[in-house]
């Protein structure tokens, strides 16, 4: 795996073997951060932050994870440089190169991030944008992969808004041969050509792709459940509106009778319990949710590592 000095914006735009070879680092990664060892791989390095949202894991995991590997970090939020507006994205990303070793970029329009990495001469790695959360995903796999020790047989179960997280899920299950459903409301379903891209990986990996309607149809058979908000930072103005037209796509424990005896539940945080999960769902699988929010640091860890 040689992936120095790559972007990491989209999860297609790695092959099967580097995603399952990031995860072993981060897996190793992991157990030294908990065995305490000094790692010096990003000595002298420095990662920016810009950040266009609010964050709490984004923000925490990715300083840490930096000054765990050695590294340096510096946040910059929007009101600091409003990307686009009171500079060029070009000549923000010009400006940033002769700075800083990588950034990270969490922001709405993912046509922003795609364009700062074309005049980057560093590596840029996409924190979230309105399309898709591909380091998200890397932290469900790796909880995935500790907690059922394969992909290949297992099927996920995605509850809700077809957002950008259920993009990068599609992606992420469909190259390492995990089945996916995706149960969403009519209107509401993940982005076409993520799943176009999505049943490509599947037709080599041997997994199947479902986009559905029915909760209880995706949910059959199911070894993992997950879900996020139905309301996604910039629509609030549609929160009212959307807890009407979600409020029967909720993770509780009449749905997750239908799972597979041995099975998990994610969510990738904040949760709004009593709307897309009960307490009672959320707080029965809570070791699962907080490891996963634990391991977005070490899967970005990973990839810092690699890429920086």
């Amino acid at each position: 795996m040689n992936l120095k000095g790559k972007h990491f914006i989209n999860l297609e735009d790695f092959s099967k073997d580097d995603i399952l070879g990031l995860l072993d680092l981060a897996e190793a990664l992991k157990k030294d951060v908990k065995e305490k060892k000094d790692l010096n791989i990003l000595k002298n390095k420095t990662l920016v932050m810009y950040f266009s949202k609010p964050s709490l894991r984004t923000r925490i995991s990715f300083e840490v994870g930096m000054q765990k590997l050695g590294g340096n970090a510096v946040v910059i939020k929007q009101d600091e440089i409003i990307l686009g507006k009171r500079e060029s994205i070009e000549d923000t990303a010009r400006v940033i190169s002769r700075y800083a070793d990588g950034i990270t970029i969490r922001t709405f329009a993912h046509s922003d991030v795609e364009q700062f990495a074309k005049y980057s001469s560093i590596p840029v790695i996409n924190a979230l944008t309105d399309l898709s959360h591909p380091c998200q995903i890397m932290a469900d796999l790796l909880t995935i992969k500790e907690h059922f020790k394969k992909f290949n047989g297992l099927k996920l179960a995605y509850i809700g808004d077809g957002n950008n997280v259920t993009n990068s899920l599609l992606i992420g299950c469909s190259l390492l041969g995990i089945d996916i459903s995706v149960a969403a409301p009519e209107g509401y379903e993940p982005d076409s050509e993520c799943v176009l891209n999505a049943k490509k990986f599947a037709s080599s990996s041997g997994a199947k792709v479902e986009i559905l309607n029915s909760p209880d149809d995706a949910a059959k058979g199911a070894h993992v459940f997950y879900t996020d908000v139905w309301t996604s930072m910039g629509q609030e103005a549609e929160a009212e509106k959307r807890k009407e037209i979600f409020k029967n796509y909720q993770i509780n424990t009449n749905l997750l009778k239908l799972a597979d005896k041995n099975h998990i539940v994610l969510h990738c945080l904040p949760a709004h319990k009593g709307e897309e999960i009960t307490e009672e769902a959320f707080e029965l699988h809570a070791a699962s949710i907080f490891e996963q929010a634990e391991n977005r640091m070490h899967a970005q860890m990973a990839i810092m590592a690699s890429i920086m």
